[in-house]
């Protein structure tokens, strides 16, 4: 009988670990060179990962952002679907090979739904002004056709499963909007990186007492009173400032009440005002945030973002 034991892996088990374990794959150079020197790219790969079902390693070689967007490699977009209980099947083949215009097809079969059937040819791929394109397109036309009608499918049958995902092979495939020239009426790519590093409020959550705030947090109602050492002071906009003991207590009220404005039905313009306001309020504290906290701000900024520009 054969002893086999599954390994995990070390997973990050609080922030502190994870920052700490960004920090150090990030000067690893067995890590793709996109996440070299970068820990908060690697803390908001390794939370994606986490989300989608990726150890931390798995996350930093299936993940890539490209053009500002995280998106999933195709393969291993599979593994997370086949690896799904919600799925029964995935099916994939060529019709017409040998013609002028073959066609790759992706069935992908949910339980208990219909089949979801994907084509996409090289008419379709010229119509997209994709083929012939320099780079893989060229390289290895007959894998992206396959690789565009898995993505379509992948994502119709199982959208939950990959959390919204596009695949890497097709989001290379758009162009870069940050390399172009803005229209004149557009202001921001995205007005939220016109943000420093972190979040919000909102009037809902300025009407929060403290006395909900986690029991974890040590936080006392401020005015002009002298603060004590080791303490900072949380301010909130018409409402009476925090005091938090220690700032590990005070990223986490801060991201508290961020987290809430970003999943909040207040319109997304609303939304990017009041991070503003409430950034410049506390502008003195987050500079004092050293980089490794900076790194997972950074993380929760990057949810934040997709959340609000749903």
């Amino acid at each position: 009988m054969s002893n086999l034991v599954k390994h995990q892996g070390f997973a990050p088990q609080t922030m502190t670990e994870a920052i700490d374990f960004s920090n150090m794959l990030s000067k690893s150079t067995m890590v793709p060179k996109a996440y070299q020197n970068k820990p908060e790219d690697v803390l908001v790969a390794v939370q994606w990962g986490y989300e989608l079902g990726l150890a931390p390693l798995q996350a930093l070689q299936n993940i890539a952002t490209i053009n500002g967007k995280p998106s999933v490699y195709g393969d291993a977009a599979m593994a997370l679907v086949q690896n799904s209980p919600v799925c029964e099947d995935v099916k994939e083949y060529f019709e017409g090979e040998g013609t002028s215009n073959p066609i790759a097809v992706c069935v992908a079969k949910r339980k208990n739904r219909t089949e979801v059937i994907s084509k996409y040819s090289v008419e379709d791929a010229k119509r997209a002004g994709l083929w012939n394109k320099q780079g893989p397109w060229t390289q290895y036309p007959k894998r992206m056709l396959q690789m565009r009608a898995r993505g379509f499918a992948l994502r119709d049958a199982f959208p939950d499963v990959l959390k919204g995902l596009i695949t890497v092979e097709e989001a290379q495939d758009y162009p870069d909007d940050t390399a172009a020239p803005q229209a004149p009426q557009i202001k921001h790519a995205n007005p939220l990186d016109a943000i420093p590093s972190v979040s919000v409020s909102e009037v809902e959550i300025l009407e929060t007492p403290a006395a909900e705030c986690s029991e974890n947090t040590t936080v006392e109602i401020v005015s002009d009173q002298i603060q004590p050492p080791g303490t900072f002071k949380l301010n909130i906009p018409g409402k009476p400032s925090e005091l938090h003991d220690g700032m590990t207590a005070w990223m986490d009220r801060y991201n508290e009440m961020a987290d809430k404005v970003a999943r909040s039905r207040l319109a997304k313009e609303l939304k990017i005002q009041k991070i503003g306001e409430f950034n410049t309020l506390n502008a003195d504290v987050l500079k004092m945030l050293t980089a490794v906290q900076q790194a997972g701000m950074a993380a929760h900024k990057q949810k934040r973002k997709m959340a609000i520009e749903g």
